[in-house]
């Protein structure tokens, strides 16, 4: 496994060693304590996620207040998708820094979201596969956003505006200056 610091503090690219041959592939896409060991974090999830959507759906940005603040690894088991990840800790040296990562089934690439990060993604194949871990349970009564095309943070989700399919909560969330965090 090769783990690769993105440009926010705690938010780790993860490239699994993948062997292949005739019969297919085998990959461990998580084990603890080599992650880690890499990483210098402690994670330990308590919950599992799946989301399936068509190509040019958005999720998010989406974040949980402490003290339910969730840390996530994050991966596409079909198709490819852009995912998004916002640093809103307002004492870290990366505060207001976003990352982007294509994630899909082809690369078997993660990313890991700290907590304090707002996240989301965009689909750009034709469907996919979301699957991701998290080390907290989720709470509607602390869930927030960012508005996925707040101007000041500029981010290209790569879909077409015409193509952009979202909820009507997350198309709702305040600019990330105007965000409580």
């Amino acid at each position: 496994m090769k783990v690769i610091q993105t440009k926010i503090e705690g938010c780790w690219l993860i490239k699994p060693k993948v062997y292949q041959d005739s019969r297919g592939y085998f990959y461990e896409s998580f084990q603890k304590e080599r992650f880690e060991q890499a990483t210098q974090l402690s994670f330990n999830p308590i919950q599992d996620n799946e989301a399936y959507s068509t190509y040019g759906v958005i999720r998010g940005l989406h974040f949980q207040k402490e003290p339910f603040a969730q840390a996530k690894l994050v991966r596409a088991l079909k198709g490819m998708i852009l995912d998004v990840v916002v640093d809103l800790r307002k004492n870290s040296k990366t505060h207001g820094a976003v990352v982007t990562s294509e994630l899909s089934q082809e690369n078997k690439e993660q990313l890991f979201v700290p907590k304090g990060c707002a996240h989301g993604y965009a689909v750009l194949s034709p469907d996919a596969v979301v699957f991701y871990k998290t080390d907290a349970y989720y709470h509607p009564q602390t869930e927030g956003g960012i508005l996925y095309n707040d101007p000041g943070l500029n981010i290209d989700w790569r879909i077409p505006e015409k193509d952009k399919i979202l909820s009507e909560k997350d198309t709702l969330w305040k600019s990330f200056k105007n965000s409580i965090q």
